[in-house]
């Protein structure tokens, strides 16, 4: 090709580009804010979910005695009803200083930390039970991680939604991951694969702020299992053939062992405030947790500010609060890639009901589900409820 026709054709794709850009970026703007005042007109006052779509009409008297699989919070029939006809989400959710708050963490089911990079922490919220009533935003989504990865996969292939992903050659490539371990076609929710209007960039999401492109991605749990849905990815994961075996076709709870959960709750004990950091001198996503002994939970802080979710405008608490000890390698590349011992077995600290249980982590492969015993070897009661998942450093010290 000639040079002028080939700077002709470079300046079409570059004028075309940024154009798509703009279109896809206005529109999801105009798209999400619309849903988000229609829904702030419809739920304003139930709950504080100003930015939530209401789902389900729940009789008041309808009995909550339904055991959420992930939390041991109890629902109602109508809400099992729903939840059962699906798998769970798995939702990457950043947490860099400019991203937050956060939208939708609250109403996981459990939720895992740990650093994705340079010191900087990320979240994977299981979205599942709690997030039936309501279409719930889920925000600001990045990127899959290999440790994330292995700790989902304990759930029996949740629906695994993500910008991207890892991909360096190596032992970080994430993306790498997901295609070996079989999860592309079968519960992957890629957006690079799914885009617009599932995931939508919202640069308005944090009002009277400026947020750089990488903060703004949104999704919302109805719009990601619609996906799903269509792709017939339900509660049944897809059959497939490996070797001559045909393997799948089975609801996601067949296997599945949920942990043990108290039946009362016990006397409030003395331990009301945790504390604990990810990476000496990054104050900014140092960690405090205050016992509240009338909700028999824990309210979160994270820089020395309340940990709120954007979609209710309160504070962040969890029923049980576990800071679980592993190996830690990196940064590893010039993305600045960790690695985290995911497998094997380790020391836990477990706060629930006010006080604090040393305990022991196992899980033996990667498809295992993640357990914990305390120093006699006995399951764990948990307290029902969001179960939150920091996962540090061997040598990290907690405070309590």
């Amino acid at each position: 090709m000639k040079k002028p026709a080939l700077l002709l054709v470079l300046g079409l794709y570059i004028t075309a580009s940024v154009v798509s850009f703009g279109v896809f970026s206005y529109f999801g703007k105009r798209t999400l804010n619309a849903a988000t005042t229609a829904a702030e007109n419809v739920s304003s006052v139930e709950d504080n979910r100003t930015l939530l779509s209401k789902l389900l009409d729940i009789d008041p008297n309808e009995k909550q005695d339904q055991a959420c699989p992930l939390s041991g919070k109890y629902y109602t029939k109508t809400e099992r009803d729903a939840w059962e006809k699906k798998r769970p989400l798995a939702v990457m959710i950043e947490n860099h200083v400019q991203s937050r708050p956060q939208s939708g963490l609250s109403d996981a089911d459990i939720v895992f930390e740990v650093i994705a990079e340079g010191g900087i922490t990320r979240f994977m919220g299981l979205f599942y039970c709690g997030v039936q009533k309501y279409d719930t935003i889920l925000a600001p989504i990045r990127s899959a991680r290999t440790y994330f990865i292995d700790w989902a996969s304990g759930f029996n292939q949740p629906l695994y939604a993500h910008v991207g992903g890892a991909n360096l050659s190596g032992p970080t490539d994430a993306l790498g991951q997901l295609a070996n371990y079989g999860w592309v076609g079968e519960n992957d929710l890629n957006q690079f694969s799914i885009g617009y209007p599932t995931f939508v960039r919202d640069y308005n999401r944090l009002e009277g702020r400026e947020i750089a492109t990488e903060h703004t991605m949104v999704s919302s749990t109805e719009k990601l299992w619609d996906v799903a849905k269509k792709r017939e990815w339900t509660n049944v994961s897809p059959e497939r053939k490996v070797g001559r075996k045909v393997v799948g076709g089975e609801d996601w709870q067949k296997d599945f062992k949920p942990w043990k959960y108290q039946d009362s709750q016990p006397e409030a004990g003395s331990v009301t405030k945790i504390s604990y950091e990810f990476w000496s001198g990054y104050s900014d996503y140092f960690v405090e947790w205050e016992y509240d002994a009338e909700s028999n939970s824990y309210k979160r802080k994270m820089g020395g500010e309340d940990h709120i979710d954007l979609n209710t405008n309160e504070q962040i608490k969890a029923s049980n609060v576990i800071v679980l000890l592993t190996t830690e390698k990196g940064p590893l590349n010039e993305k600045q890639h960790m690695l985290y011992g995911t497998t094997g077995t380790g020391d836990a600290l477990i706060f629930k009901n006010g006080d604090v249980i040393k305990a022991t982590w196992t899980k033996k492969t990667r498809t295992d589900e993640l357990q914990f015993v305390d120093e006699r070897g006995k399951q764990l009661l948990f307290a029902r409820g969001l179960t939150w998942i920091s996962v540090v450093n061997k040598t990290t010290k907690a405070e309590y």
